[in-house]
């Protein structure tokens, strides 16, 4: 007797909840993405473009790993977009300042930079910590007092004259053939793998997301321990912040107000859990990467700005809820 060979729709459902349980929807976001765009048009998939999408993704990697911090804890962060145009203000009025002294103008302006993100951060994890209130209140009231903050010192225009060699070393700068911002990028992906495999403050912030409670009872500082994370945040949130205003080249009090947003879906989308106590560094960073090449992709076939926001908000939409059945079937 000879076997059917109809395909049993039941084992390729079977198969297919597998399939998803063991590799996430992520892989096949990225093979659809690069087959339909590379398909589209071959440009998409030409190395110059691969150079630009890999500078462009930077920014978000970096911004992703911020967030993912804030959501292991069982928080978020929605001030980083606000934090970053006032990190890009202050920074580009630092270094206009003293650019009658050639180094020291990048090097204060840099600090000061980063200075301002860990400061927000601080401020956040202050609040957090010690007064037990809400993280989506705390950063969303504190996005509101930052871009107020951004558009009162800079007037609301940008701020031009930053210095040529910040401009051109850290916004499009190489060595090697690769973009300085990668570079950045990579050493701050090793440290934070270090800190979140290696270190106490790294388990912890996983214990404190899972089981606050327990963790507690272990004793684990839940202030102590906030206060710091949401401190890191900010100290990743003004390192982005003042690489993506040498890569526009000037002081921008509007810069990164969609990466909130941004940051929460990659970070998601890489199977880190709203949750917290759950996900992974690498997931985070190829949700990040998606999310760039998605926008790279319909900037390549020239689909308009109006249409991209759909097919985005779609995408991220179908990935998101695909990611969550997938939670659920484990």
């Amino acid at each position: 007797m000879v076997k059917s060979l109809t395909p049993n729709p039941q084992k390729l459902i079977e198969l297919g909840k597998a399939v998803l349980i063991r590799a996430g929807v992520l892989p096949f976001i990225l093979v659809a993405i690069l087959v339909i765009f590379g398909v589209w048009n071959p440009v998409f998939l030409s190395s110059a473009n691969m150079f630009m999408v890999s500078r462009s993704a930077t920014y978000l990697i970096v911004l992703t790993l911020a967030q993912m911090l804030a959501l292991l804890s069982a928080g978020l962060d929605l001030s980083l977009g606000a934090a970053i145009a006032l990190i890009s203000v202050v920074s580009a009025m630092v270094m206009v300042a003293l650019q009658a002294y050639p180094g020291v103008d990048v090097f204060v302006g840099v600090l000061a930079g980063i200075g301002v993100g860990a400061l927000v951060g601080a401020t956040n994890g202050f609040i957090i910590a010690f007064f037990q209130v809400s993280p989506f209140l705390v950063t969303l009231g504190m996005s509101y007092i930052a871009l107020a903050l951004s558009l009162t010192l800079s007037r609301g225009v940008p701020i031009w004259g930053l210095p040529g060699s910040f401009v051109d070393t850290l916004g499009t700068g190489t060595v090697l053939g690769v973009a300085v911002p990668v570079i950045v990028t990579i050493l701050l992906v090793g440290v934070m793998y270090f800190i979140l495999s290696w270190t106490r403050f790294g388990h912890n912030i996983y214990a404190l997301g899972g089981n606050p409670e327990a963790a507690i009872r272990a004793g684990i500082s839940f202030r102590r321990y906030t206060f710091l994370t949401y401190m890191t945040v900010g100290i990743l949130v003004g390192l982005a912040g003042v690489m993506l205003t040498a890569r526009v080249g000037y002081g921008e009090p509007t810069l990164g107000l969609p990466m909130p947003l941004l940051s929460i879906a990659a970070a998601v989308l890489g199977g880190v859990s709203l949750l917290g106590g759950e996900g992974k560094l690498y997931g985070a960073i190829l949700g990040a990467a998606a999310i760039t090449l998605l926008r790279n992709g319909m900037d390549v076939v020239g689909i308009s700005s109006i249409v991209q926001m759909v097919i985005v908000g779609v995408v991220l939409v179908i990935a998101l809820a695909l990611e969550e059945y997938r939670r659920r079937l484990r």
